[in-house]
């Protein structure tokens, strides 16, 4: 199973290898040593991947204080070191899986229109459905007739239950309804869809705060994960979503989408480091199936591959 997620990750982020690791791979085989040149470029590759300016050069400045006290001399040195800390920084300490096995629990997925939420929910509940999970989904993005049609057809192909309003209707009584029936049916877990954008952003952290508020005080003995969904292919855009939302929810976990069609995968590492918040999952593929846990170890392992340098000093 580590095999072929590692193959996945592999395919999956050959636009991101080239944009990222290959020019890191192609910097050393061309240095004639770790100069301030070697360090700038370093940067600036970085950086162009999407690594993100705060990010890159805290990541170089480490290196570049291990190559002065003498712990590190060799291209492969730096490679070696270069991955330990990306995979450093997509570790969240404390980081738990969204499912668990004693009590209900409640997904509230939010994130902005066009990022794959209603897609990524689906992907969420067939998974959790085929590992025995008893799932109901929730329709609260009443803001688009578009998105209840989209998630109640999701609900018929996947055969699971769903809770529905009518365009317009207040999301916050959806979500009320679905806690009701999660309860009544004694059901494993509800997923929430919610809206991605209202008139103004003030508008859209207060309703998705409302809910959270209404979960909270109806079903507060059910363990509630916020997951923000962000589209990998946005870049720096997908860092700043996430920062806007963790500022005004307690995000849980992030989902992060399209990986397999960017060069723009360095955004993972920023994304974890910066905000804080676990990527918990990664979609690497447009099927049902394809939506994978998040493992660091098993992002830098398959980033990494096949391409080890012997450049060097």
């Amino acid at each position: 199973m580590l095999d072929n997620l590692l193959a996945r990750l592999g395919s999956g982020l050959k636009k991101t290898k080239t944009s990222l690791v290959r020019r890191i791979e192609n910097l050393i085989s061309g240095s004639s040593g770790l100069d301030a040149d070697f360090f700038a470029e370093m940067e600036e590759i970085l950086i162009m991947a999407d690594v993100g300016v705060e990010t890159s050069l805290a990541l170089v400045d480490n290196i570049r204080r291990e190559a002065q006290v003498g712990k590190i001399h060799s291209g492969e040195e730096v490679l070696d070191l270069l991955k330990k800390q990306i995979a450093k920084s997509l570790t969240i300490e404390k980081s738990q899986p969204v499912e668990r096995t004693d009590k209900p629990t409640i997904l509230l997925v939010v994130g902005v229109n066009g990022v794959g939420k209603t897609t990524t929910i689906a992907k969420l509940a067939n998974k959790f459905n085929k590992e025995g999970k008893r799932v109901l989904l929730a329709a609260a993005d009443t803001f688009r007739a578009a998105a209840i049609d989209q998630l109640n057809t999701w609900a018929q192909r996947l055969n699971l239950d769903i809770i529905s309003h009518q365009p317009g209707a207040d999301p916050a009584a959806v979500v009320f309804d679905a806690l009701q029936a999660l309860r009544a049916r004694r059901l494993d877990m509800l997923i929430v869809d919610t809206a991605g954008r209202l008139h103004t952003k003030v508008n859209l952290m207060a309703e998705l705060e409302k809910i959270q508020r209404i979960i909270t005080r109806e079903y507060p003995e059910a363990s509630l994960e916020t997951l923000l969904v962000l589209d990998a292919t946005t870049g720096q855009n997908a860092l700043a979503q996430a920062r806007v939302f963790q500022q005004t929810l307690n995000l849980s976990g992030i989902v992060l989408t399209k990986l397999d069609g960017t060069a723009k995968g360095g955004i993972i590492i920023p994304i974890s480091r910066e905000v804080g918040v676990p990527v918990k999952y990664i979609g690497i593929g447009e099927g049902l199936e394809d939506l994978h846990r998040f493992s660091p170890t098993a992002f830098v392992t398959a980033l990494f591959a096949n391409g080890a340098t012997n450049g060097g000093t």
